[in-house]
């Protein structure tokens, strides 16, 4: 027979979405805020090559971002597997927060 401890479960996924949501909360704040950054760096390259002062190799730009997305799909799930599955309480609390915060942030 399986002994669970109801009061300590409920709080392990109380605890892990109020910390999700701020997490989620802040990571789209700080998401927006690297998007703004990396589009004006992006707009100050075009800037400054159609000024002819650089010049940015674009195809090798993308070339990187395409070779880490095709790497990141083909690697072997990694030997963690079983650590999230003993703390799924705390996972699926803090998933949920984190997507709440994400939404409302």
């Amino acid at each position: 027979m399986v002994d669970i401890n109801f009061t300590q479960l409920g709080l392990e996924l109380g605890s892990g979405a109020i910390i999700g949501g701020i997490i989620g909360f802040a990571a789209k704040k700080v998401a927006k805020i690297v998007a703004i950054i990396v589009g004006l760096e992006l707009a100050l390259f075009k800037f400054l090559e159609s000024r002819q002062i650089i010049t940015v190799d674009w195809g090798a730009l993308t070339g990187g971002m395409l070779g880490a997305t095709e790497a990141a799909a083909t690697g072997a799930p990694p030997d963690w597997v079983m650590t999230i599955l003993s703390t799924l309480s705390i996972s699926a609390g803090f998933t949920g927060g984190f997507l709440l915060g994400f939404k409302k942030g």
